[in-house]
This record gives structure tokens, C-alpha cells and sequence, in this order.
């Protein structure tokens, strides 16, 4: 925006460590001493400087000083869509960890088109963050290489890319823990809803729903809406339950996630008329809170996004520490949270 030639407001400028200096009676060295740790600086001194920058309102530049010493503070947090379900509470909780470790998330929404991805590309390497982490799903492979030719520290979160780090939820196991509750609690006859556009995770837990319910001797269909959201969910409840499927509608439904499950037990609700749990069983995946309200009480599986941070951020000190160190992988339990959508034994 223009300024009026007639506006003599002056343009807001920040406090410099100059102003800082001047305020204190100190040298600009003396300045910058105060604000680096471990620095040799006389105690009163530093308790002079503090008071100053107190007063003003200073603080300190990271990006320059970070520019000045070769070593940036950024971490790049790479996400497609980083408000739709449970990825909101990780992206949540992953800012949350590497703002307590003392680092500046830099979150790449990378977009589905390719200039989307081409400007997320330009934002990250543009900024030279110390490392990135990478969330299933996004961005495509391309983008990893280019992040390793950078240099970049990588670690993967529900993604598998060889020579990084990773953090990594057992989803085959939490799906074929599904698949024999069910068998187990007299169910036959069963149904995977799953997503067209899955990532390997969301996969994952498919065939392996599929694989354990076959080896038990249940019968298994699938169906797919295009996303893994509440629209999905609501196409797949039409696939399993309408139509020429009424006759042999399934007994159970384990969800790939709970934004799908959701979107399925709204619709097995409000057009086909089912009662859940006993006409229709279902179990999901995540635990979003949503999952615990009264309208769902939804059975689920619970990833664990703190843990999960918690996770990335230990990977991220420790490749920081020692970039030639080999790999590491942290693999975290999904534990079953059990509700109103499983009838009892």
C-alpha cells in the first residue's frame, strides 16, 4: 500500500540491538554476548542488557544470526492438507514439541496441483531448514530427493523412504486385531471401508483388515469413497448398504479412518435405518475427539500424536548430533479404544 505523501507517521521499525546497547551504556558486542548462551559476559553487564531489552521490547533476530552463523533453526514440516483429521492434532502437536526443543516450524502445505508443489519446493529450500519432516502421504517421491540433495536431515512419519528416519504406527497389526475381534464376537460376515486415494498407511491397514478376516474364514468386501473424509465415508456406507447390497449387507465394518467411519455411521443412520451396534458394527482408526462424542462413540484405534512428536523430535536431535548416524525407526502401538459401536462378547 502506498503511503500518503502527507502521512507523517513514521514506518514501524524493529528494536535493534544498537538501541539495546545505547540504552544500557554497553557495547553492541556487549549486546550480543547477553543473548548467546554460554557467552562470557560479566553478570551485571547481562543484567543491564536484559532490563534494556525489556524496556524496548527488543528481541533477538534468529534468522539473521542463524544466516551469520551457517545454522538455521527451522524445520521444515511438509503436510498436504494439514487441517483435515487426525492430521491437525499431529501438525498440532509437532509444532507444539519443536517450539519447547527451541526450533521454528516452518509448516508446507504442499497442495494438490504441481505449481502448488513446485512453490512448497521454493519455500523450503529457499529458507535452508535444518532438517524437514514429512507427514504420509505428501509430497511425492521427487521431493524427498530433492530434500536429499539438499543436504536435508529427512523424517518420515507413517511413510517409508529408504536411508531416513521414521516414525511409524503398527497399523497391520491394529487392522488384523479389527478383523479378530470381530470374528470373535460371532460376525461373519464383514466390510473394509477404505479411499481411493490412500496413502501407504491407509493401505496398509486395508490389506491387512482384508488378509486376517480371509485367513479366519470371514467373508470380506471392500468399498471406497474418494477421500479420506466424512464424504468418503458416506460413499462407502452407499456401496455397502444400498442397493443390491441390502440382502447381504455386512455384520461389521472396520474404517480406515475415523473421519470415514463417521461419514459411514451417519449415513448407516440417517437412509438406511440401521442400529448400531446391532445391525451394524464398526470399528475406526485415529481416536480424533469427535470419535468420543455422544452422537458417535466410536471404537477406534488410537494413534498417539504426542508420542508421535515426541518421537520426531528425538530423531531430529539425534540426527542433528550426528548426521552420519544410520538410521532409525520408532514404531508405536495403536492401542484399541473400545465404545458403543462393538456389541460385548
Amino acid at each position: 500500500m502506498k503511503r500518503d505523501q502527507g502521512d507523517k507517521t513514521p514506518a514501524r521499525r524493529f528494536i535493534s540491538a544498537q538501541q539495546v546497547a545505547q540504552k544500557a551504556g554497553v557495547s553492541r558486542s556487549a549486546v550480543s554476548r547477553a543473548f548467546t548462551p554460554g557467552a562470557s559476559i560479566a553478570p551485571e553487564t547481562r543484567e543491564k542488557v536484559m532490563q534494556a531489552a525489556a524496556e524496548l521490547g527488543y528481541q533477538v533476530n534468529d534468522l539473521a544470526r542463524g544466516l551469520l552463523a551457517n545454522r538455521s533453526r527451522l524445520v521444515g514440516l511438509i503436510v498436504t492438507r494439514p487441517e483435515v483429521g487426525f492430521r491437525a492434532h499431529l501438525v498440532s502437536a509437532l509444532t507444539r514439541a519443536l517450539i519447547l526443543r527451541g526450533s521454528v516450524p516452518l509448516i508446507i502445505n504442499t497442495g494438490s496441483l504441481e505449481q502448488e508443489l513446485q512453490a512448497a519446493q521454493n519455500a523450503l529450500f529457499g529458507y535452508r531448514a535444518a532438517a524437514t519432516i514429512i507427514l504420509s502421504g505428501s509430497p511425492p517421491a521427487s521431493f524427498v530427493e530433492l530434500a536429499r540433495r539438499n543436504g536435508q536431515p529427512l523424517i518420515m512419519i507413517g511413510r517409508s523412504e529408504p536411508d531416513c528416519d521414521h516414525v511409524r504406527i503398527d497399523n497391520t497389526g491394529a487392522a488384523r486385531t479389527a478383523a479378530r475381534l470381530f470374528v470373535e464376537r460371532g460376525f461373519t460376515r464383514l466390510a473394509v471401508a477404505g479411499v481411493a486415494s490412500a496413502t501407504p498407511s491407509l493401505v496398509e491397514r486395508e490389506e491387512a483388515f482384508a488378509d486376517e478376516a480371509q485367513r479366519l474364514g470371514a467373508s470380506v468386501v471392500r468399498a471406497h469413497g474418494q477421500e479420506a473424509n466424512y464424504a468418503g465415508g458416506q460413499k462407502a456406507a452407499d456401496a455397502l448398504l444400498g442397493g443390491d447390497a441390502t440382502a447381504e449387507r455386512p455384520q461389521a465394518v472396520f474404517c480406515v479412518n475415523d473421519l470415514v467411519a463417521i461419514g459411514l455411521m451417519d449415513r448407516a443412520r440417517s437412509r438406511f435405518g440401521l442400529d448400531l451396534p446391532r445391525e451394524l458394527a464398526m470399528v475406526g482408526f485415529d481416536d480424533i475427539p469427535e470419535a468420543s462424542w455422544d452422537a458417535y462413540r466410536l471404537s477406534t484405534f488410537r494413534q498417539d500424536p504426542e508420542k508421535m512428536a515426541e518421537g520426531a523430535v528425538a530423531h531430529l536431535e539425534r540426527r542433528l548430533t550426528d548426521l552420519d548416524a544410520p538410521p532409525s525407526t520408532l514404531r508405536l502401538e495403536a492401542t484399541f479404544v473400545e465404545r458403543s459401536t462393538t456389541p460385548g462378547r
